[in-house]
């Protein structure tokens, strides 16, 4: 024999008309009921606390809103700075990345300064960081490889101005 699973309990030969307790909306028609039975009407308290939080709500002004709006400016601000400055650093840090590379490629393959300087000119010129190809300062012996360069980016926020100043070097030395 199976049975169903019902939130309720129910008993054997239980109707469900006669076990509904009917609550009116008007508070004074429950008050004779209530008096009979000894039962308090929890309902209603509901009710009146519910209306007495709608009242309270009424009377809210509203700094919750601009306190909200605040931050969400604050927070798109740091946003919009983000997407502004990261891209500069990433792409030093590239060309930093690619001038060490060029050193140890210099030291074995005894590049000239000038080709070099034209390799680090073309990775400056792909990642469009804003420098001369005469900046870029080159010593070469058979023994050492340095490389570096100065440069500054513009930043331009909403509001302020700022100048990023770069200085990447990069030195490799030959083994032998």
């Amino acid at each position: 024999m199976s049975r169903a699973n019902f939130s309720t309990l129910l008993r054997a030969g239980a109707s469900f008309s006669k076990s509904r307790n009917y609550v009116s909306t008007f508070p004074a028609a429950d008050t004779n009921r209530h008096e009979q039975t000894g039962e308090m009407n929890l309902v209603h308290l509901e009710g009146i606390r519910a209306r007495h939080a709608t009242a309270h709500r009424l009377s809210e002004r509203g700094e919750g809103k601009l306190k909200a709006v605040i931050y969400l400016a604050i927070f798109l601000l740091m946003i919009y700075s983000a997407v502004k400055i990261v891209p500069i650093y990433v792409s030093d840090y590239q060309l930093s990345d690619k001038m060490q590379e060029q050193a140890r490629f210099a030291v074995v393959n005894r590049y000239t300064e000038d080709q070099i300087r034209d390799n680090i000119f073309k990775v400056v010129q792909e990642l469009e960081i804003p420098v001369k190809r005469e900046s870029i300062k080159v010593f070469n012996t058979n023994a050492v490889v340095k490389i570096s360069m100065e440069y500054t980016v513009p930043v331009d926020l909403l509001f302020y101005h700022m100048d990023l100043h770069f200085s990447p070097s990069s030195e490799n030395k030959a083994v032998i």
